[in-house]
């Protein structure tokens, strides 16, 4: 082109290569995050179907609370799916730059990105807004829809071939799956006696007001994991 200077003709081309890419990873983990949706609300039907003929009581429950997020409530757990609308690249420490996949196109790092986050579902229902929730799990999706998963437990080894593996409907229901099986598998175990046997005037006042922060890991501890979260 004339009259274009070097740098400015360099501005011109990343916005050709990069900023073009990173439209296509957003639209693409878009499309997905809509099937998260359609096989979210699926599961609730299915579950629903066979759990409120044993219990009427057990609530599961898909909301749509925006293009961005939707939530799936399983009995007492609420999961939280969240897309950003940004699009990611990795740290040169990250793992993913050791696969040859990436090796080969760095623009194959390039991942949107759905966070998954696990919450008491009484904190939604009594708006115990001091409550806390945690990130259960973190799914990277490129532009041709390779995807890995970063989590506890199965979540992560489960779904971290970044190489070979290919987002489909069918992968997307059984990383829902996963995602289900591992927020139940936790049960809240009372502390010690001798560690809440003495309480304040204002803890019993904040406990009437619901201002004390509750999660399954403050005062409590998981049954079934005894490493740190993300």
């Amino acid at each position: 082109m004339k009259n274009i200077s070097p740098s400015k003709q360099l501005i011109i081309e990343l916005l050709k290569e990069k900023a073009v890419h990173k439209q296509d990873v957003y639209a693409n983990t878009l499309s997905n995050f809509n099937i998260f949706k359609q096989k979210a609300e699926k599961l609730s039907q299915f579950l629903t179907q066979h759990i409120t003929k044993a219990d009427k009581r057990v609530e599961i429950i898909y909301t749509e609370k925006s293009g961005f997020e939707f939530h799936l409530k399983v009995a007492g757990d609420l999961i939280i799916f969240h897309m950003h609308t940004n699009v990611f690249d990795f740290d040169k420490s990250h793992s993913i730059w050791k696969n040859s996949y990436v090796k080969n196109n760095n623009f194959n790092a390039y991942c949107g990105l759905i966070n998954v986050y696990n919450f008491l579902s009484d904190s939604f229902k009594y708006n115990r807004t001091n409550d806390v929730g945690y990130l259960i799990g973190r799914i990277f999706i490129n532009k041709e829809n390779h995807f890995f998963v970063e989590g506890k437990r199965q979540l992560s080894f489960l779904y971290n071939d970044f190489n070979n593996a290919v987002l489909s409907e069918s992968s997307i229901d059984s990383i829902i799956d996963s995602i289900v099986l591992y927020a139940l598998s936790f049960d809240l175990l009372t502390p010690p006696y001798d560690s809440m046997k003495e309480v304040s005037m204002q803890e019993i006042l904040e406990v009437s007001q619901s201002n004390i922060s509750t999660g399954k890991r403050l005062g409590f501890k998981f049954q079934a994991d005894a490493d740190d979260l993300l």
